[in-house]
Order: C-alpha cells, then sequence, then structure tokens
C-alpha cells in the first residue's frame, strides 16, 4: 500500500499478542496509541527501548496512552525475549508485543524496510489519536535508540492542541507557554486566552498554556 500519512487512519487489524489477540481499533478504544516495531527478537537497542517503555507505562497511562510493540518473530520467541528484558533492565514488561510472522501489519504500515531484508521492519513509530486518525510518524535507524521522552512531549503538544487554538513552539515542555494559532484575530483572545498573552510579532503571540 502507499505510504501512510499524517492524518490518515491507521489501518485495523487482528493480531496474536503476548497478552492475547487484539482487535487493533477496538483495543484502542477511546485511548491514544503508540504502535512501534522492531527489527527482531534478542536485538540490544530494542531490549533496551521495551525495558524503557515498560518502566514509562504509568506516564503513557496518564495521558490515556496504551502502547503495543510489534516484531516478526513468533509468540514463544516474544516470551523467551521478554524474560531477557525484565532481567536485564529491571523492569516487568507489562504490555502486548504483537507477532507478525506473516508481516501482514509490517506491510499495512509499511514497515518492511526496502534496503534490507524482507523480515527486517523499520523502526517505526506511530502515535494515533482516538479517531483513529494518524499523528505522527517518526523512523528511526537500527543503530539509534528511541527517545521516549520525546514521545510522551510530543503527546502532551498534541493533545493540548486538540482541544485548544494553540501550538507548541520548539522545545516546548508541558507547563510553558504556547503560541497562539494565527487564525485567531488579536479581538479574540482576551476571551479565549483569559490568562493573557505576550505579542512579540503579528503573527507570533504567547499565552500561559491554557490547561494548566
Amino acid at each position: 500500500m502507499s505510504t501512510l500519512r499524517l492524518g490518515d487512519i491507521a489501518p485495523d487489524f487482528h493480531a496474536e499478542t503476548t497478552q492475547g489477540p487484539i482487535n487493533f481499533h477496538e483495543w484502542l478504544g477511546d485511548s491514544w496509541g503508540v504502535l512501534f516495531s522492531h527489527p527482531a527478537d534478542f536485538t540490544p537497542v530494542c531490549t533496551t527501548e521495551l525495558g524503557t517503555v515498560a518502566n514509562y507505562v504509568p506516564e503513557f497511562t496518564k495521558r490515556n496512552t496504551k502502547v503495543i510493540a510489534l516484531s516478526v518473530d513468533d509468540l514463544e520467541s516474544h516470551k523467551e525475549w521478554i524474560k531477557d528484558i525484565n532481567e536485564t533492565q529491571n523492569t516487568e514488561v507489562n504490555f502486548p508485543i504483537i507477532a507478525d510472522e506473516d508481516k501482514k501489519v509490517a506491510n499495512l504500515y509499511d514497515m518492511l524496510h526496502p534496503n534490507a531484508s524482507d523480515k527486517f521492519t523499520v523502526r517505526s513509530v506511530f502515535v494515533i489519536g482516538p479517531d483513529k486518525k494518524i499523528k505522527l510518524t517518526l523512523t528511526y535507524p537500527a543503530s539509534t535508540g528511541r527517545n521516549f521522552d520525546e514521545l510522551l512531549r510530543v503527546i502532551d503538544s498534541l493533545q493540548l492542541t486538540a482541544n485548544y487554538s494553540v501550538a507548541t513552539p520548539a522545545n516546548w515542555k508541558d507547563g510553558e507557554d504556547v503560541v497562539i494559532a494565527p487564525a485567531i484575530p488579536d479581538s479574540d483572545i482576551p476571551a479565549k486566552f483569559p490568562k493573557g498573552h505576550t505579542p512579540i510579532k503579528p503573527y507570533l503571540r504567547l499565552t500561559p498554556q491554557p490547561n494548566k
């Protein structure tokens, strides 16, 4: 299929996971979701990533966000790998890992790397909203571990900007000032943003984060 773009509906699928069979859209329910893929089980960088995500699950849960991983190995391999992850990363993997032996999900999400073996999934990340639309995509090389603090930051921004007429500036973190959307005329700002605002330029107006 063609490459998925921001705003597209995330493809639905049925899959076997380490926590039982799921239908993806049904499993997501009204939550946000993070789907992230791994080239194979028993890979060093991904072992640290899955351990990190397990430790970050409470942070994702606070943001009404479910996490689910994918690898093209089978369930038994996943279960053995989880033992290693738990041991080496001092955690308990507490989210599902999809067994994608037939590469159905990898193909649906265009995760197969054209310049590697047909088993080598690209290390992709998809953030999906409750409306089942893709809100963010990231693709990492095999040699660089993913930054899950950045994913949490992006989810904070996505959830904020979905509910308010604002955008978040470079390096923004939850609690910092945000940018008023250009479509909002100056005359509407006092009613929409009662905390006040700072005009930098006519097109660059800052206001305290409205949901704090």
